[in-house]
């Protein structure tokens, strides 16, 4: 990427099921040196508006390029994956394994396609929806692969396991904090814009997209205290909240990146209980971290040479 690149940061903040109630929420920034500055923080209340905004034939901001990092799993567990491609159900063994194209892939580009990327279209062919993927999940060692060996049904990927005493939800959790609905949502949405993934996907060049996680940089500098909830507001989380965008303001954490607020922003981050727009900002910062390892020559945004594809990288771990 050139420094001189007009490049936007965003975070995004994801739902696998947003609302009116529960919109994504997206960071918008900039970034000149160490400083990022946010520029606004915008409310989507539809995949679709997602998928509008990323579509690179719209004309719009986002034309001269962006790097966004994303609050969502962009890969499964290889052991699921593996079970999948071996024992799964219907045609994923197939598609899987390269055997039959995968539905909606012109032949002549099926033997292209990154193993992400033939991943996530499979499961949306044989899955159809959410619920789809869901039910394939809890069918693991029951309905198929029945004599699946002892183990965890929930699995993670070595990426969740990066940050010590700090696990993050496995991939196939579709219930309670459903990261593997916001899987199967969030990706295809990403592969249908042919954005980049890096160390994933190649896509376009200036539109890059990075797993975030808002809850590492939180952890860093709260250590277990909570800052957010979708139910309960209490003193507690608000001082939280202070601390951590006080702490963000100040550069105190180990991306050496510090952010600049008005101080109505500041107030809107604060005040937000439920910590959506402080979680899309956290991934904002994320995403810069990684925009600042590309322009110092890293072509990969600060994501390790060798990780495993169908699982990805969280960013910074």
């Amino acid at each position: 990427m050139s420094a001189a690149a007009p490049t936007w940061l965003l975070g995004l903040d994801f739902s696998s099921a947003p609302s009116a109630r529960k919109p994504l929420t997206l960071a918008w920034g900039r970034r000149a040196g160490s400083v990022v500055r946010l520029e606004r923080v915008d409310e989507l209340p539809t995949h679709a508006a997602l998928s509008a905004l990323l579509d690179p034939a719209a004309p719009g901001p986002l034309a001269s390029g962006f790097v966004m990092g994303c609050d969502f799993p962009f890969g499964l567990p290889r052991v699921f994956v593996e079970a999948l491609a071996t024992r799964g159900p219907g045609l994923l063994p197939r598609w899987l394994g390269g055997h039959d194209p995968v539905p909606g892939v012109a032949p002549e580009l099926a033997h292209a396609l990154s193993e992400t990327e033939r991943l996530i279209r499979a499961l949306h062919a044989h899955c159809e929806d959410r619920a789809g993927f869901q039910r394939l999940v809890d069918g693991w060692g029951d309905t198929w692969h029945a004599d699946r060996p002892p183990g965890p049904r929930l699995a993670h990927r070595t990426a969740d396991l990066a940050i010590p005493d700090m696990v993050s939800t496995s991939p196939l959790q579709t219930r309670y904090v459903p990261v593997g609905k916001m899987y199967f949502e969030g990706l295809m949405r990403l592969v249908a814009a042919n954005l980049a993934l890096p160390g994933q996907r190649e896509g376009r060049p200036y539109a890059v997209a990075l797993e975030a996680y808002p809850g590492w940089l939180a952890r860093e500098v709260l250590g277990r205290r909570s800052y957010k909830s979708d139910t309960v507001a209490t003193d507690d989380r608000l001082i939280a909240r202070k601390d951590l965008v006080a702490a963000l303001e100040q550069g105190r954490t180990r991306l050496g990146l510090r952010l600049k607020l008005s101080a109505a922003q500041h107030d809107a981050l604060v005040a937000d209980p439920k910590g959506d727009r402080l979680d899309a900002v956290l991934c904002l910062i994320q995403a810069a971290w990684g925009q600042q390892r590309a322009e110092a020559g890293d072509a990969r945004y600060g994501i390790p040479a060798g990780i495993d594809p169908v699982e990805g990288w969280i960013l910074t771990g």
